[in-house]
């Protein structure tokens, strides 16, 4: 079975379309979380999530804007939160609400969480990845930091795909991963998008001008 998972589209239908269209064939597409926030296109997005159905997890951007609380955030965060919840309708301010903190897939071989299993809120990077972070679960998949990286335990995989709409790890390329359930292998891939698109959409909307320009750094 081969399943591509996504993390942080936050906001972003170009770099989300760019994976989208870059997948190869797919039996099912994950996210773990943190649709909405920063750019643009928060209602576009939530609608491509909700008509493909694909599993998804809580991020704190989603919790941010559906609650209405951004207190914690940075002014870039705040921004994009506030945005959110003037351009979505009630019925997807309700979906983001009624997303879960983790979600269990695929047979039971794939738990989905946007931080940490003990704590959804927590960055946990790469390099701090353990195994004592899996469950049950055959492969772990978290968000949130926006930096892609994976390790291999004897108890299982704990990975992150990166950032689809905002990576900062260095590379600016949109980012995903693919799963195969069979050989319990990950490929990490990258995608060119047209960033300039974004740039010229954010600073046509009152959202601060660095949110897209952060987009050429991979930052």
């Amino acid at each position: 079975m081969q399943v591509a998972v996504i993390s942080d589209v936050h906001s972003n239908k170009v770099a989300l379309e760019a994976v989208l269209d870059d997948l190869p064939p797919v039996d099912s597409i994950v996210c773990a979380g943190d649709v909405v926030g920063y750019n643009p296109w928060p209602a576009e997005c939530v609608a491509t999530v909700r008509e493909r159905s694909l599993s998804t997890v809580m991020g704190n951007h989603d919790r941010a804007a559906s609650s209405g609380t951004s207190f914690r955030f940075n002014s870039m965060a705040a921004a994009g939160v506030d945005y959110a919840r003037a351009e979505l309708a009630d019925d997807a301010l309700a979906w983001l609400a009624d997303l879960p903190d983790d979600r269990t897939v695929l047979d039971g071989r794939v738990k989905l969480v946007h931080g940490h299993p003990d704590d959804p809120d927590r960055y946990t990077y790469p390099e701090e990845f353990a195994p004592s972070m899996l469950g049950d679960e055959d492969v772990l998949v978290t968000g949130h930091t926006h930096v892609q990286g994976h390790e291999t335990f004897d108890e299982g995989i704990v990975m992150n795909p990166g950032s689809v709409g905002q990576p900062r790890d260095g590379d600016p390329r949109a980012a995903y991963a693919l799963l195969d359930l069979e050989d319990l292998t990950i490929e990490e891939r990258r995608v060119e998008y047209d960033v300039d698109r974004v740039v010229t959409a954010v600073e046509e909307t009152d959202l601060p001008d660095r949110i897209g320009e952060r987009l050429y750094e991979g930052r």
